[in-house]
Parts: structure tokens; C-alpha cells; sequence
């Protein structure tokens, strides 16, 4: 009898997100992904440098995963 294993989650890479690729990942626009953020439901973005902003990928790579999870 064979037994089926599961893979170990892989830890989440840990890298900064521009808000170009924020929006590329989520559909969201800029004003929607402030407002959500306003809101306490998206990842607050990281300060950067005086007119920058990121975010951590691992965040919004959770945060789409639970979106996701909500629908099932």
C-alpha cells in the first residue's frame, strides 16, 4: 500500500513588490489597493525612500492565498 506524502510548504520568498506588480497580481488599481489598505484589508506598504513604497510579497502572496481560501 503506497502512501501519499505531502511536500513541505516552501517558505514564502521575501521580496519587495513595486505597486506596479501589487496591481499585476491583485487586479486592483492604486486607489483601490490605498483604500483597502485605509480599511485594514490589504498589507500595509513599506516606506522605501521619500516618494517609494513596496510591499512584502510574502504578505500579499498570504493575503491572495486567504482570498482565495474565502471561496472555496
Amino acid at each position: 500500500m503506497s502512501s501519499q506524502t505531502t511536500a513541505p510548504a516552501v517558505p514564502a520568498e521575501h521580496r519587495i513588490l513595486r505597486r506596479a506588480e501589487v496591481e499585476a497580481k491583485t487586479g486592483f488599481k492604486r486607489a483601490h489597493i490605498y483604500s483597502l489598505m485605509k480599511e485594514g484589508k490589504f498589507p500595509k506598504a513599506l516606506r522605501l525612500g521619500v516618494r517609494a513604497v513596496g510591499w512584502d510579497s510574502a504578505e500579499v502572496e498570504q493575503w491572495i492565498a486567504d482570498r482565495l481560501d474565502e471561496r472555496a
